[in-house]
């Protein structure tokens, strides 16, 4: 018996009339790798938004460092760092639920990019809910489970790759920025590897929990073994 598809609308569970729309023409871009100009415009701002906060992260925030010159100088480390870690773990959600056939584009969250904003100004800490790629022409568990497991494991990749690099050229700038990748992709894998409300871990346990615990196993020894040792302040 054929297993029943169903209709998943949010792929974050974020109520669809927060900030979900289709303009006209979106729907015909649902072929692999197709991008609407819609979807690509709210991927640019979350990138923008997301780099300035990470960039008040890397500097401590104004509470705490008012240092001008620093925050700038942050702002190159935090563009790499959100680059390698927040687009290619939205895009790989994507391109994975092209390739079971669904339409799927990224849409930005308004009132999370701006709460992360505003917290990262003043404090120095990212608690960031930018948005979510959202799929839709029917997705059955294993579908959902692997589309969900495509942006974490995206993430430890990068990670694994750059970990190794990191500890060669630590005491260089370029380590510093490889270090700068390692631990925001180290610490996005984590989070979204959380076994609560919308976030991946919870769809990938439905699918197949061997795969969660590995995958949460492996983030979070990276994450141990890269956040002790990396420089907050550059």
């Amino acid at each position: 018996m054929a297993e029943k598809r169903d209709i998943y609308t949010s792929f974050h569970d974020i109520p669809v009339r927060d900030y979900m729309y289709f303009p006209k023409g979106t729907l015909e871009t649902g072929k692999p790798g197709k991008f609407s100009r819609t979807e690509i415009t709210h991927i640019l701002i979350s990138i923008l938004v997301l780099t300035i906060a990470f960039s008040f992260w890397k500097s401590g925030g104004l509470i705490f460092n008012r240092n001008l010159d620093l925050i700038i100088r942050s702002i190159p480390y935090a563009f790499v760092g959100v680059l390698t870690a927040f687009f290619f773990h939205e895009l790989s959600h994507k391109f994975m639920a092209q390739k079971f056939g669904l339409w799927a584009e990224y849409r930005l969250f308004p009132l999370g990019l701006l709460l992360a904003l505003i917290i990262s100004v003043f404090t120095g800490y990212v608690f960031a809910a930018p948005g979510a790629v959202m799929f839709m022409g029917g997705a059955r568990y294993h579908e959902t489970g692997r589309i969900a497991m495509a942006g974490p494991l995206a993430n430890i990749i990068i990670a694994s790759v750059t970990f190794p690099l990191y500890y060669l050229l630590f005491d260089t700038q370029f380590g510093t920025i490889i270090g700068f990748i390692c631990i925001i992709n180290t610490i996005l894998a984590v989070f979204n590897l959380l076994p609560f409300g919308p976030l991946d871990g919870v769809k990938i346990i439905r699918w197949n929990a061997t795969v969660w615990v590995l995958l949460l196993i492996v983030a979070i020894v990276l994450l141990a073994l890269i956040l002790p040792s990396f420089p907050l302040v550059l």
